[in-house]
């Protein structure tokens, strides 16, 4: 069985940090660590779980600031898009330099691609690229759990107004790529509650037709 637990590591921009594991190998995902943190090290520890991945849903500064700590701490690998790899290594392309905590993180250890999958123990976690906020935002889909990033919040979408934004893309990609998911699929975003494919299909002001 899959149990997830959420962390906020960054509360000045209401970060969500997910921690996905299966319950059976103990092995687990750590998604946008947005910053150090030594409860959340605790948690994994008093789990007793193994994590080969940290997941960057996508390059900006307020999800990525506790990648190196984790990484040190728990022998983890990176995983990010190609088309945010260089997000990481550069404070002014992930705006973590305005964010008055500037961030030259090392490079990715792996890149994710459209379509991947990735192993968690018994399950399978399929890597969706959904380009819009930026152009490599990924979301995350394990069993009928999506973790979102910043392409679709609770009746909200990601900013469109930074370098690499696109209003068109992101709409599009939660039109092809996230609708087309059942509507029970629950929706983990990086920002905000909850909520599922289904009532973002009804009530989200920014996608319906």
């Amino acid at each position: 069985m899959l149990k997830i637990e959420v962390f906020h590591l960054f509360p000045e921009f209401g970060t969500n940090t997910w921690l996905l594991w299966d319950e059976s190998s103990r092995q687990g995902f750590l998604i946008d660590p947005a910053a150090p943190s030594e409860e959340l090290l605790r948690r994994i520890q008093e789990l007793q779980l193994q994590i080969p991945l940290i997941i960057n849903t996508h390059g900006h500064g307020d999800h990525i600031g506790g990648n190196d700590w984790f990484k040190a701490a728990l022998g983890s690998q990176v995983l990010i898009h190609p088309a945010d790899a260089a997000l990481l290594t550069d404070n002014r392309r992930n705006f973590s330099e305005y964010l008055g905590q500037p961030l030259d993180l090392a490079p990715a250890d792996s890149l994710a691609e459209d379509g991947q999958i990735l192993k968690l123990g018994d399950h399978e976690v399929l890597v969706l690229h959904t380009p819009g906020h930026t152009q490599g935002c990924i979301c995350l889909l394990a069993d009928k759990f999506l973790f979102s990033g910043d392409t679709l919040f609770e009746q909200s979408i990601g900013r469109t107004d930074f370098p690499g934004g696109s209003h068109d893309q992101i709409v599009s990609s939660i039109r092809t790529k996230l609708f087309t998911l059942p509507d029970d699929t629950v929706v983990f975003p990086g920002h905000g509650p909850r909520t599922s494919i289904g009532l973002e299909k009804k009530h989200n002001p920014f996608v319906r037709p």
